[in-house]
């Protein structure tokens, strides 16, 4: 089950990303749903720890150790590059991509497992997969 932020956020509830919006219950909840009904829950997006941070570590918790967090640690410019492959490529472009831009934003910079510019796609699911 993949839980987009973007679907959640934009799509279901149409609700801007500030503190305190209707997504980031949402999203938890969706999650917690699927846990035990799902063999694998994806919960994706632009997560700023400013404000998801306490309620990604109170959904990790729920899943009792069974839980991983990868973190997309990459460069501005291979951010924007990977940006111009996606089919949303022209919902927003770099000026957005500039304003959203949180670098080395952590949910926990030791465990998180980082996927770095040099990583290729069959690179990032060859570590998730080795990692679930």
């Amino acid at each position: 089950m993949v839980v987009s932020q973007d679907a959640v956020r934009r799509d279901m509830l149409k609700v801007n990303d500030v503190d305190g919006n209707l997504s980031i219950e949402l999203i938890k909840q969706i999650a917690e749903y699927g846990n035990g009904k799902c063999e694998v829950i994806i919960v994706e997006g632009i997560l700023n720890t400013y404000r998801y941070k306490e309620m990604l570590e109170e959904l990790i918790a729920s899943f009792e150790g069974n839980a991983y967090s990868f973190y997309f640690d990459l460069s501005f410019e291979e951010t924007v590059q990977r940006h111009h492959s996606r089919s949303k490529k022209n919902d927003f472009g770099e000026d957005s991509l500039r304003r959203w831009w949180n670098a080395h934003d952590y949910l926990d910079e030791h465990t998180d497992i980082r996927v770095t510019d040099e990583m290729s796609q069959e690179d990032i699911l060859a570590l998730i997969l080795r990692t679930i």
